[in-house]
C-alpha cells in the first residue's frame, strides 16, 4: 500500500477513538449537510412559485425518495459492512469482488424500481396522501424521480461503498457537485423555462447524476484503495448472502420510516393539504439535525466492522463511546437552535401566516427527538457493521411498528394534530435506552467469546 492508503487503514485501526470518529464523520456531515439541500432547495423554489398545492406536492412525494434510498441501502450498507470486515480481515480480493459486484446489483435494482414504480403510479399517488389540488403535481414529480432512480440510487450506494474503505473525502466531494448542479439548475428549470414541480424533479435527477459520475471517476482514475475489476462482477454465493443478509434489514428501516411518514401524512392531511405543506417544510428543516446523527453513525460504521473483522473489540466499545458522547452534544446544540428561530427557518420558505404558525408548532414539537435519535443510529449502524443485522432490524422493527405508529394514531385520536406531534420524541426516548443495553450487551458477549 502507497501511504496514503496506509492513512486510511490507520484511521480504521489504530487512532484514537474520538480523532477517528471525527475523522470519518466530519466530512461526511459536511457532504449531508449539502445533502440537506436537495430536499431544501425544491422546497425553497417552489415555495418562490407561491403555490402551496405544489409545495404540498414535493412533499407528499418525499417518500418514494427515501424508498428509493432503501433499496439502494440493500447494496449500499450490506456491500460496505462486508467489504470494512474484509479489509480488517485482510482479505482483499474478496472485498474487490463485492465492491465490484456491487455495481452490477444496483443497476438490476434501480431498473426494477423504475419499472414497478411507472406500472403502479396512480395508486402509489393516491397512497402518499395526494387530494384533489395535489394529485397532478405529486404525479409530475414522482415519474420523473422513478425514471431517474439509477442516479439516485446509485449516487447514494457509490458513496457507501467509498466510504466502507475510508475515502470520506471522495464520496463527500461527489455529494457536494451533485447539490451544486442541483442548486444551479433549481431556479432554471423551474423559473426560465417554466417547468414548476417538473422543472425540480428534473433538476433533482440530473444533480444525483452529477454526483455519481464524479464518485464514479475516483474508481476510474485508480485513486481508491480498491478499485472495481471486469472478471469479478458476478458476485458469489457468499457475497450475495453477506451484502443482503446486512443490506435487507438495513433497508428495512428506511421502508419502515417511509411507512410512518405515510401514516403521518395521511393523518395531517385530514387537517388541510396545507397542514401537509407546514409539516414537510418543518421536516426538511429538521433533516439538518437528521443528516448530523447520520452522518456520525455512516462514519463509525466502517471502523467498528473494520475493527470486528480484526477482533478488536476493546477499541470497538471506545469508538461507540466516542461516537455517543460526540453526536448527543451535537444535536442538543441543534436542538436549542431550532428551538429559538424556528418561525425564521419555516418563513424562508413560504409566505404563508398560516403555513409558517403550523410549521413553527411542528419544529418545536419534533426538535425533541435530537438528543436522542443519534444513539439509537450509532447503535443500529454498529449491528450492520459488526454482520449482525438481526438485531438492528430489531431496533427499527420496535421503533417504528411497535412503539410510533400506535402512539401516533393513538395522540392522533386522543389529543388530535398537536398530540400527535409528541409520538416521535417519546419514541426516540424509549428507543434510545433499549437500544444502548442491547450493543453493550453484544459487544460485551462478543469480547468474553473471542478471549476464550
Amino acid at each position: 500500500m502507497d501511504n496514503h492508503e496506509d492513512r486510511r487503514i490507520y484511521t480504521l485501526s489504530t487512532e484514537k477513538p474520538v480523532k477517528a470518529v471525527l475523522k470519518m464523520s466530519i466530512p461526511l456531515i459536511a457532504g449531508m449537510f449539502i445533502m440537506v439541500l436537495y430536499n431544501l432547495v425544491d422546497t425553497y423554489f417552489i415555495g418562490l412559485t407561491g403555490d402551496d398545492y405544489q409545495l404540498a406536492a414535493v412533499n407528499l412525494a418525499y417518500p418514494v425518495m427515501m424508498v428509493s434510498v432503501a433499496i439502494s441501502n440493500i447494496i449500499g450498507s450490506g456491500a460496505s459492512s462486508f467489504i470494512a470486515r474484509c479489509l480488517g480481515a485482510e482479505e482483499y480480493d474478496k472485498a474487490t469482488h463485492t465492491l465490484t459486484a456491487a455495481f452490477l446489483l444496483t443497476v438490476i435494482n434501480s431498473i426494477l424500481v423504475t419499472s414497478l414504480g411507472l406500472c403502479f403510479l396512480p395508486s402509489i399517488v393516491r397512497l402518499l396522501g395526494a387530494r384533489d389540488n395535489t394529485t397532478l403535481y405529486t404525479q409530475q414529480y414522482v415519474q420523473i424521480i422513478l425514471i431517474g432512480s439509477l442516479f439516485t440510487m446509485g449516487s447514494y450506494t457509490i458513496g457507501a461503498l467509498l466510504r466502507s474503505e475510508g475515502s470520506v473525502r471522495y464520496s463527500m466531494t461527489g455529494m457536494l457537485v451533485g447539490t451544486v448542479t442541483n442548486v444551479i439548475l433549481d431556479p432554471l428549470l423551474i423559473f426560465t423555462f417554466n417547468m414548476q414541480i417538473k422543472g425540480a424533479a428534473v433538476a433533482t435527477v440530473l444533480g444525483n447524476a452529477v454526483g455519481f459520475g464524479v464518485s464514479a471517476l475516483y474508481y476510474i482514475r485508480k485513486k481508491t484503495l480498491l478499485r472495481p475489476f471486469a472478471g469479478k462482477i458476478i458476485p458469489t454465493r457468499e457475497i450475495l448472502k453477506e451484502i443482503y443478509w446486512v443490506g435487507v434489514p438495513a433497508s428495512l428501516e428506511t421502508l419502515l420510516t417511509s411507512a410512518a411518514y405515510v401514516v403521518n401524512n395521511n393523518l395531517a392531511v385530514t387537517y388541510g393539504e396545507l397542514t401537509v405543506a407546514a409539516m414537510g417544510i418543518a421536516q426538511k428543516v429538521l433533516s439538518l439535525g437528521n443528516y448530523v446523527y447520520q452522518g456520525f453513525a455512516s462514519g463509525t460504521q466502517p471502523i467498528m466492522g473494520y475493527n470486528y473483522g480484526a477482533k478488536n473489540t476493546k477499541r470497538m466499545k471506545a469508538v461507540l463511546k466516542a461516537g455517543v458522547m460526540t453526536v448527543t452534544g451535537t444535536e442538543i446544540v441543534l436542538m436549542c437552535f431550532y428551538g429559538l428561530f424556528a418561525p425564521l427557518l419555516i418563513g424562508i420558505f413560504t409566505e404563508s401566516a398560516e403555513v409558517v404558525s403550523i410549521g413553527t408548532i411542528v419544529l418545536r414539537r419534533l426538535m425533541f427527538i435530537l438528543p436522542f435519535v443519534g444513539t439509537v443510529s450509532m447503535c443500529r449502524m454498529s449491528f450492520q457493521a459488526m454482520g449482525k443485522p438481526l438485531y438492528a432490524f430489531a431496533i427499527t422493527l420496535i421503533r417504528q411498528i411497535g412503539l410510533y405508529i400506535p402512539l401516533l394514531l393513538l395522540f392522533n385520536r386522543l389529543f388530535q394534530f398537536k398530540g400527535m406531534l409528541f409520538a416521535q420524541p417519546i419514541t426516540e426516548a424509549v428507543m434510545m435506552a433499549v437500544s444502548l443495553v442491547l450493543l453493550t450487551g453484544v459487544i460485551k458477549k462478543e469480547g468474553l467469546t473471542r478471549e476464550q
